[in-house]
């Protein structure tokens, strides 16, 4: 296997990284601080390309493979996690919408959200149907050219403050299960569409979370992506893309702790020399460079394996999910340690950094249920060929 990047790869990352210095270095704080939604600065990172990375080119993307999306991700979460992740929540739907859409809505809406002048929301989970995706309830009911919406989605982020919702919904009765979901794409201002309060979050302050409620909204009928009942597998393979971009935001944020521990533990003194000298700390910095690093090269693994359509992919999502969150997670709590009450301030990035990592533990299927997912691959005789 070559772990070694290409030219245009490392092109790729050394642009995102310039990028993220700036255009997120110098709010990012603010941002978290203020609740403030960086449209123009999201739109500045669409005209680089970075709003429609995986999206086909007949919607305006760039058809990058998931590998170097990942790159790209990585660069700007190691500066400001939680608008990366809603740019990587925004490229989901955008995919989605590029992938499955008729040509009249491809049409209308992929090169403006490809752009990022329009934002996407994906709009999955609802009040009683978080892990249990499959049980949703809200309905989406054909009436001659037109579908009609009622229900509510919770947690979902951009909401109040995008364009577009890739929604999912039930076509098919109560007792259909996943073969009775569809996706559709919902303008986002259509009448019957209200939004909830902003949530008060720990972390995520730049981009929004709200309830969605829907009461007779009203689609035209080719607004639906693929067939009827067709949503559940999409929604699926959405999320093993989603988990690799969220893994791959945790793994940017713990590259920007451990650079800003590397840098403070050459210059903080204590007993008359830098801390830096201190075994005890050298081999927590090692520890943390080597989790990074093990969460970094799965993370790849599992992206390579999904470009290549290999038949394990979801199950290397899964873990490269798992590990990568709790792995980032961990790196940035220890870089904030190793700050000492200095990290515990706003005027150190760690304490954002750590907030905004926290929650990749739970999105995109919590931690809990990636290891259900592969406990079942594994037991279901269907395991990773690395681990046979």
């Amino acid at each position: 296997m070559d772990f070694e990047l290409s030219q245009d790869q490392r092109a790729f990352a050394d642009t995102a990284r310039a990028f993220a210095q700036a255009e997120l270095a110098p709010h990012a704080a603010r941002w978290d601080a203020e609740g403030i939604f960086p449209r123009e600065a999201i739109a500045k990172a669409g005209e680089l390309g970075f709003c429609g990375l995986y999206t086909p080119e007949s919607a305006g993307g760039l058809a990058l493979p998931r590998l170097d999306a990942t790159l790209v991700f990585e660069e700007m979460a190691a500066v400001d996690p939680s608008t990366t992740a809603f740019i990587t929540i925004h490229n989901m739907a955008t995919w989605m919408l590029g992938t499955w859409a008729t040509d009249a809505v491809r049409e209308q809406w992929g090169e403006a959200l490809t752009s990022g002048q329009k934002l996407a929301s994906y709009a999955l989970t609802e009040p009683g149907a978080g892990s249990d995706a499959a049980s949703l309830k809200t309905r989406a009911e054909r009436v001659g050219n037109e579908y009609i919406i009622n229900g509510s989605k919770a947690f979902i982020s951009g909401a109040g403050s995008t364009d577009v919702l890739v929604l999912m919904a039930r076509t098919g009765d109560a007792s259909s299960g996943a073969s009775g979901i569809s996706a559709f794409v919902v303008p986002a201002n259509a009448e019957g569409v209200s939004y909830g309060k902003k949530e008060e979050k720990m972390g995520w302050n730049s981009q929004p979370t709200r309830v969605i409620n829907f009461d007779k909204v009203r689609i035209p009928a080719n607004h639906l992506l693929g067939r009827e009942g067709e949503g559940f597998k999409i929604a699926m393979k959405g999320l093993d893309g989603g988990r690799i971009n969220i893994a791959t935001c945790s793994v940017g944020a713990a590259q920007g702790a451990l650079t800003q521990a590397q840098s403070y533990m050459q210059e903080r003194k204590q007993f008359g020399k830098p801390i830096a000298s201190f075994q005890a700390l050298q081999f927590k910095l090692a520890d943390m460079a080597t989790e990074l690093v093990a969460a970094r090269q799965m993370v790849r693994l599992a992206a390579s394996k999904l470009d290549a359509g290999a038949r394990d992919a979801s199950t290397y999502c899964a873990m490269a999910k798992r590990f990568a969150t709790d792995a980032g997670f961990m790196v940035c709590n220890e870089a904030l340690q190793l700050h000492g009450g200095y990290g515990y301030l706003r005027d150190f990035p760690l304490e954002r950094l750590v907030r905004d990592a926290r929650v990749h533990q739970i999105l995109e299927g919590t931690n809990e249920i990636m290891r259900v997912i592969i406990a079942r691959r594994m037991l279901d005789g269907d395991a990773p060929e690395a681990i046979r």
